[in-house]
């Protein structure tokens, strides 16, 4: 009877996802060269599977906040979170010689590829453009129309595949996701190109405007480290993986509202 009892939970434990630890001394000092989880992060007004939403005492909440004190749980260290206003400022700080961050997370894209080391996807996402009220825009194709003035945040899969596919627009590449907002409250936007859940995120506090069916670009969002750390690198593939497969990337999304799919095990964008 005892010897059944042990077998049944080996045979339950081997079923469930191992928490991932680095191995080694030499994973650690990879992963955490100050001895502390450097997570960066982008901030926004509106939540996405990158996204965070900077909160009023300066403190930041979403999925990637979550992904981030989960991996520091797990690694048993001390959480800091560099907050960044947009997906350029993520990948320039950690793609220098001394990356301000040890771990982050970002769409997909070759150019972020050429200079990061990612892991496996954890959401997959599309993006498609806003109408704000007034806006003649009403289909994806119609974007690429001469003097179709469309916005969205520099430095950002987004904008490049905006401007890749709607390339007779007038595209505008503002400095964070607020300057959009503000545009719009200026009468000077025709589309917003977001991902779908950023936009879904926006809707609410833009009375009158529409999202677009359809897609202009379609996306992984993935784990992330800085070049040349490959025992890091093995070390997040094994967490996103454990956090996909538990549960904790689906609680990180539904807390944020936020109902597209989780990757599947093992999905990489191309390129990645």
């Amino acid at each position: 009877m005892l010897r059944r009892s042990l077998l049944a939970a080996a045979a339950l434990l081997a079923t469930r996802p191992a928490l991932a630890q680095p191995a080694d001394a030499a994973a650690r000092a990879q992963l955490l060269p100050t001895g502390r989880l450097r997570v960066g992060i982008g901030v926004g007004p509106a939540a996405s599977a990158f996204w965070a939403m900077r909160q009023p005492d300066g403190t930041a909440r979403g999925v990637t906040v979550a992904l981030a004190q989960e991996a520091a749980s797990r690694l048993g260290v001390p959480l800091d979170l560099l907050l960044l206003n947009s997906s350029g400022e993520v990948v320039e700080a950690g793609a220098t010689a001394t990356p301000s961050w040890d771990l982050s997370f970002m769409p997909v894209d070759a150019e972020r590829v050429a200079r990061l080391d990612f892991g496996p996807d954890y959401y997959l996402s599309t993006s498609t453009y806003l109408a704000p009220a007034g806006s003649p825009l009403t289909s994806v194709e119609q974007a690429n129309t001469p003097g179709m003035r469309i916005w969205g945040v520099a430095n950002t899969t987004t904008i490049r595949a905006s401007q890749r596919t709607a390339p007779r627009a007038t595209i505008t590449a503002a400095a964070s996701l607020d300057q959009v907002m503000a545009a719009i409250a200026r009468g000077e936007v025709d589309g917003v190109a977001l991902g779908r859940e950023s936009l879904d995120s926006l809707l609410p506090r833009l009375p009158g405007a529409r999202i677009l069916d359809g897609h202009f670009h379609a996306l992984g969002t993935a784990i992330v480290v800085p070049r040349g750390r490959p025992l890091a690198h093995a070390w997040a593939t094994a967490f996103i993986e454990s956090a996909k497969a538990d549960g904790t990337v689906r609680r990180a999304l539904d807390a944020m509202s936020i109902t597209g799919p989780v990757a599947p095990a093992g999905s990489r964008t191309a390129g990645a």
